[in-house]
């Protein structure tokens, strides 16, 4: 049984609120020593010169900064989700590096210049508000990476995600698709 839209939105803010809270039961150790790396395994995955998409996270999300300088200095090319002006829920990927200014885009979240190169990733970096064993994913409601993914259907989709967002299943809708992996602070999950 697939939930309601007032079901998944209550699920949101439930999972919002663990997130949140868990992210400030960190040492600011613990938060610094996250996501700075990608575990061996994921590295040997990537090919040299793959395009990896990362985001600019948003409040308590799993941060990406170390992990964009990590990706960088290893000589992959990087690019961030752009929302495009004139409809926020379109969305394309602009040429990135950590050394360059992020703008606020039409959703005052951060993003490459109008003017960066739009790439297409060939693995997509996803920030989520859920996950379950099976790598469904939650996300904030809009459908962007959903559109995303849809549109790309052979990029890797690899969620980041802080452990306590974890639960036992999620619901799915039809257009939904899992990932590919799920990499958190203590571990990562592959599918079942």
């Amino acid at each position: 049984m697939t939930s309601t839209p007032e079901q998944r939105a209550a699920l949101r803010t439930e999972l919002r609120a663990r997130r949140k809270a868990f992210v400030e039961s960190l040492s600011p150790a613990e938060r610094n020593l996250s996501f700075r790396v990608l575990p061996s395994p994921i590295l040997q995955m990537i090919a040299p010169g793959a395009r990896i998409a990362l985001y600019a996270p948003v409040g308590s999300e799993a941060p990406t900064e170390a992990l964009a300088w990590f990706l960088h200095d290893r000589g992959w090319p990087l690019c961030l989700p752009r929302l495009l002006p004139g409809d926020a829920a379109l969305m394309d990927f602009g040429a990135w590096t950590p050394e360059e200014a992020l703008v606020p885009g039409p959703k005052r979240i951060p993003q490459p210049s109008p003017t960066a190169e739009a790439v297409t990733p060939d693995i997509v970096f996803t920030p989520l508000v859920g996950f379950d064993s099976q790598l469904n994913r939650l996300g904030q409601g809009g459908g962007n990476y959903d559109r995303i993914f849809a549109r790309l259907p052979d990029a890797m989709r690899i969620g980041l995600a802080w452990s306590a967002q974890m639960v036992d299943s999620l619901d799915v809708e039809p257009w939904d698709m899992p990932l590919h992996m799920v990499i958190t602070e203590k571990s990562f999950f592959t599918p079942v």
